[in-house]
């Protein structure tokens, strides 16, 4: 049974245009899927339905066997959290230990145990000598360790990435792509919404949206040998990729994507 499956999925903000179109999605547990695509093509609305912050107009989504609907999404938004690409949003709290709290707060976790988990997912994400700073003075990597260490104080199993490196200096990206893949070596289902096909070379599968609809899901070495796929979709190779791509001995071809892919 997939962790996520979406079935014939669609979503409009108004009449004149459709936002998803009829998307079809199976996500495994423990997958580390990448979703790239353009301004506007759905990327950050896919991701608001599948934590319920949105409401699919037809279809249905089913997370770890529990279809999603309005009587469930409180217990399903135990399992799966999303962290923004500015976690200056997300925060509420007047320290860090506040802002760790407040999901299980909502999740109404007892008191001790809220205590408990704080200490332990502050240290998981190396921010326990913060818990009584300002969220405000922390910088970006920081902040987004925070919103991570919340999300997993509610045990959520599927973590959502919207764009969540794309403010940072390069330093801070490696250093959160390097926790991220620590997670998913852990277990977790990684779901990464990136502009940076760079980052998408880590995920075991690739997802192109293009105009609100699914234009290609496949494997990441698979998908990463179809230029076609990129280039209708708007989508620029990196630079090593084309060039493996424009090979035309095979085992050296073959040698060089791996070189590349290797996680």
């Amino acid at each position: 049974m997939s962790m996520i499956s979406v079935k014939d999925v669609s979503f409009s903000y108004n009449e004149k245009k459709q936002s998803l179109k009829n998307i079809y999605l199976e996500i495994e547990k423990g997958d580390w899927i990448a979703i790239l695509g353009h301004n506007g093509s759905g990327k950050s609305t896919l991701a608001k339905t599948l934590v319920g912050l949105l409401e699919p107009q037809t279809g249905e989504i089913v997370i770890d066997g529990i279809v999603l609907n309005e009587d469930s999404a409180f217990e399903l938004r135990k399992r799966i959290g999303i962290v923004f690409q500015n976690p200056d949003n997300q925060f509420v709290g007047v320290t860090v230990r506040d802002d760790i709290a407040f999901g299980m707060e909502n999740l109404c976790v007892p008191r001790e145990e809220m205590i408990d988990r704080i200490d332990f997912y502050a240290k998981k994400v190396d921010m326990q000598d913060y818990l009584d700073k300002q969220p405000s003075n922390l910088s970006g990597g920081q902040k987004q360790r925070v919103a991570i260490a919340g999300i997993l104080a509610m045990r959520s199993d599927v973590l959502i990435f919207d764009e969540a490196t794309s403010m940072l200096d390069p330093f801070t990206k490696n250093d959160l792509i390097e926790y991220i893949k620590s997670l998913n070596k852990e277990g977790f289902t990684i779901i990464m919404i990136t502009h940076d096909v760079n980052e998408a070379l880590l995920a075991d599968k690739i997802l192109i949206l293009n105009q609100g609809e699914v234009y290609a899901y496949d494997d990441t070495v698979n998908l990463l040998k179809n230029k076609e796929a990129f280039e209708k979709s708007h989508l620029e190779l990196p630079l090593a990729l084309q060039v493996a791509s424009e090979l035309k001995d095979d085992m050296i071809k073959d040698k060089l994507w791996e070189y590349i892919l290797m996680k």
